[in-house]
């Protein structure tokens, strides 16, 4: 996944305004104990790391 991809998916389940403030404020242990931001930064596959956000978040099944 595409860098640009994951950032849609997380502005379509969150709304753009609050996507980044999720991404930067909430930590899930499912990425080490880190953020979305610093999760992408160590190197995590945006991929994974959007997995992650959907087992902690609910997301619905249409939208993973």
């Amino acid at each position: 996944m595409r860098l640009t991809d994951f950032w849609q998916r997380m502005a379509d389940h969150f709304g753009a305004a609050y996507a980044d403030s999720f991404a930067h404020d909430f930590v899930m242990f499912g990425l080490g104990g880190r953020t979305v931001h610093e999760a992408l930064a160590a190197g995590w596959d945006a991929k994974d790391v959007w997995r992650v956000v959907c087992e902690v978040m609910d997301v619905p099944a249409e939208k993973r």
